[in-house]
């Protein structure tokens, strides 16, 4: 979302919404929160069906607290990490501005990854002296294992002075009873939110005061204590001729709710107000133009006003009037009763919001409302600006679910096309990335701008161990010589398949300018994987010093980003550990490099990374690096071209005297390939076979083979792939 929208409607979710016209102060209920707080217990878990008064309770005691609170108010959508996290940040940012500026942007490059943002957060607030109290709300509608693990560790590594209220209709999936065991878990659930008949009176308001004591009790124990089962009651006492016949067959259970909104609320509103009800179930929140937009009305915000003071189910979001929302329950039974009584008009209705919001400038729930209206075509066309967006901010799962609603309609436009390819190369299922790609160049119109897809097509490459794909793609994205205006990913992305290739001079070129960018368009990920690129590269170049340098700047910077725990990180840790001055130190780093390196990284990455690891192991004296040299042979057999990871290789293999399938052993520059060797030679980075070579160039198979032959003896080669390096490194290729 971006705009001044997004400043107005996305604020509500990071502050407590207004007591409502009829709030019962409950100090009972506030002191089990204010002891929790003071005795430093990590988690306050306000665990209640729906209904309960869980956040009317936890938001009054958050504005009356005395402290800092920060507030954040959970939507469907915000099972994505990255959304997630970036939403908690922001919360804590209110209290905490300087936690924000650092660990927000790390939220986007981290991609919601709660092993890089919780230790992020933890170090930004251990610090901070001042307690500080951060409630979840609806935390229920989280059904992301990663963010439960993230928001489970958070409250495990909690310092002293931070407290995490969270409100929720079920339990979450924490390890309750060794927190419980540990005394790090304090609990406020149904029993304790049931309203005692004191409570209650006030509650009910002048309603209550027409019952005598039998009958407050009656109703207390009807209804359980069930908050909104008493405001119910006390909205039809306020009409009940006979209030104790009333009482007598009010029935507490989740029934009420269905036949109160049917007999008791719609029925006794005006036409009016009960289709406005009816016609804005389709929206999470309203604020007055939203309303007249989707309604045809023009007295929206004045009608909101009025419909919240008169009905306790209708909640103010903001202190100004405006933004609300409608009590859960309320929403769920207008929306049954608006698909019962009016289906046809429903996909109308959404539609009026999505036009609303997308000339407010919030594509995103423009597309949400699309969707809801079926009109596909529709969100499809935002996605062009929406996926790079949701990419940009790491909300990858938000992203699938919009190209999953697309369905078969996205493999013919190129924006969802290449969004599908980005989702799965970031899940390392990388065939299927390719393919998408290949739909999305295929269905591209002549306008587009092919460059748009260079990072994907290199990363592909790099990720598939073909540096020589990665290479031709570099080389054309930069054709123009505009590297400079282009996005820093494309940079970072180029300055990879350079280094990879050993084209050193290239690669400083590219990678500067990556730098720049990354720290312009705040890309901390890029920025850091800038940053080990060099390192590689500078360490192919064989100095030692420089290295150590690099290595220690990569691993600086990411330590600072809270990206330590990156597995895009092992490279620096593995080069590092080769260079440092003491064994301690180096083996250190190297457990460090394999541990990241094996998480998650491909096959162009682990080689090089069990190559550093094995060569440092060995000069150590430690036989478990042999090993990992083999091990590496294994993965680098798997890359159609390793570029400078293959030729490393071969060089530690035949330095340590350890078995190879190849043989890197003439490193002079002075060779000379005649005219047709070198023809031959530039076809050896490509995947066509000896045999297509040979009709390519209009020879026989022999003459060819005879040529690689010569190629492989003049470079001092013994294979196909390590003489591609070695040619690159000559300036041959």
């Amino acid at each position: 979302m971006d705009g001044d929208h997004d400043r107005g409607m996305a604020a509500t979710k990071l502050r407590p919404p207004s007591s409502p016209r009829r709030l019962v102060q409950r100090p009972r209920l506030g002191d089990l929160l204010d002891e929790g707080v003071a005795e430093s217990v990590p988690l306050l878990l306000v665990s209640a069906p729906a209904g309960s008064g869980k956040s009317t309770l936890v938001a009054a005691w958050a504005l009356d607290a005395g402290r800092p609170v920060a507030w954040l108010q959970i939507e469907a959508s915000d099972s994505d990490p990255a959304s997630f996290w970036s939403s908690l940040v922001a919360a804590i940012g209110r209290c905490r501005p300087e936690v924000a500026s650092v660990v927000g942007p790390l939220v986007i490059g981290a991609q919601g990854d709660g092993r890089v943002v919780v230790p992020a957060i933890i170090n930004a607030l251990v610090d901070v002296s001042d307690p500080l109290v951060v409630v979840i709300d609806d935390y229920h509608l989280i059904d992301d294992d990663g963010v439960h693990r993230g928001v489970e560790r958070l409250v495990d590594l909690c310092p002293a002075q931070l407290t995490v209220v969270m409100c929720t209709r079920v339990d979450p999936p924490f390890r309750l009873g060794r927190m419980r065991v540990r005394k790090r878990l304090g609990e406020i659930r149904a029993e304790h939110l049931r309203f005692a008949p004191d409570e209650a009176t006030a509650l009910l308001g002048a309603a209550g005061d027409e019952l005598s004591p039998e009958r407050l009790d009656d109703l207390c124990s009807r209804t359980e204590g069930w908050a909104a089962g008493l405001v119910l009651a006390g909205l039809s006492l306020e009409r009940a001729p006979d209030p104790g016949r009333f009482v007598d067959a009010f029935r507490g259970d989740d029934q009420l709710v269905v036949s109160y909104l049917s007999d008791e609320l719609l029925d006794a509103m005006s036409a009016g107000d009960r289709q406005r009800l009816l016609e804005t179930a389709v929206l999470e929140h309203l604020t007055g133009p939203l309303v007249d937009a989707v309604t045809g009305s023009a007295d929206g915000t004045s009608w909101l006003a009025d419909i919240t003071n008169r009905n306790q189910l209708i909640i103010r979001l903001d202190s100004t009037g405006e933004w609300f929302r409608y009590h859960h329950l309320l929403r769920d039974l207008l929306l049954l009763e608006a698909q019962r009584t009016m289906p046809q008009r429903l996909a109308e209705l959404h539609a009026r919001a999505a036009d609303w919001f997308a000339s407010n400038g919030d594509r995103h729930q423009a597309v949400v409302h699309r969707f809801a209206a079926g009109d596909v075509p529709g969100a499809i066309a935002q996605m062009y600006f929406v996926g790079p967006d949701l990419l940009g901010r790491g909300q990858i799962r938000k992203l699938r679910g919009f190209l999953e609603q697309a369905g078969e309609a996205a493999a013919n436009d190129v924006a969802c096309a290449l969004g599908w390819g980005w989702c799965e190369y970031l899940s390392s299922r990388h065939e299927s990335a390719r393919r998408w790609l290949d739909v999305a160049l295929a269905v591209a119109p002549p306008s587009f701008d092919p460059v748009i897809a260079a990072p994907l097509r290199i990363n592909l490459a790099l990720g598939s161990g073909d540096v020589a794909a990665a290479l031709q793609c570099a080389r054309q994205a930069t054709a123009d010589g505009e590297l400079w205006q282009r996005p820093a990913e494309l940079a970072t992305a180029v300055g990879a398949a350079y280094a990879w290739a050993g084209m050193h001079d290239d690669a400083h070129r590219a990678l500067t300018i990556a730098i720049t960018r990354c720290r312009a368009e705040q890309r901390l990920t890029a920025h850091v994987l800038t940053l080990i690129y060099v390192a590689i590269d500078v360490a192919e170049q064989g100095d030692r010093a420089a290295s150590q340098a690099a290595a220690v700047d990569a691993v600086t910077t990411a330590e600072s980003f809270g990206l330590a725990a990156y597995h895009g990180v092992a490279p620096a840790f593995a080069i590092r550990g080769r260079t440092a001055p003491e064994p301690g130190s180096a083996r250190a780093d190297v457990a460090r490099a394999l541990e990241l390196a094996r998480r998650g990284s491909t096959d162009l990455v682990l080689a090089y990374v069990l190559t550093t690891c094995g060569d440092t192991l060995l000069d150590l004296g430690d036989a478990a690096g042999a090993a990992l040299v083999v091990e590496a042979r294994g993965t680098i057999d798997r890359c159609a071209d390793p570029g400078i990871a293959g030729a490393y290789l071969s060089r530690i293999e035949s330095r340590h005297h350890l078995p190879s399938s190849s043989t890197d052993t003439a490193r002079s520059t002075q060779v000379q390939l005649t005219d047709r060797e070198l023809a031959v030679l530039r076809y050896l980075p490509t995947n066509l076979s000896q045999r297509d070579i040979a009709a390519a160039l209009y020879v026989s198979l022999n003459t060819v083979k005879t040529h690689c032959n010569a190629i492989f003896r003049k470079l001092g080669t013994s294979d196909r792939k390590s003489a591609v390096q070695a040619a690159r490194d000559r300036h041959l290729l």
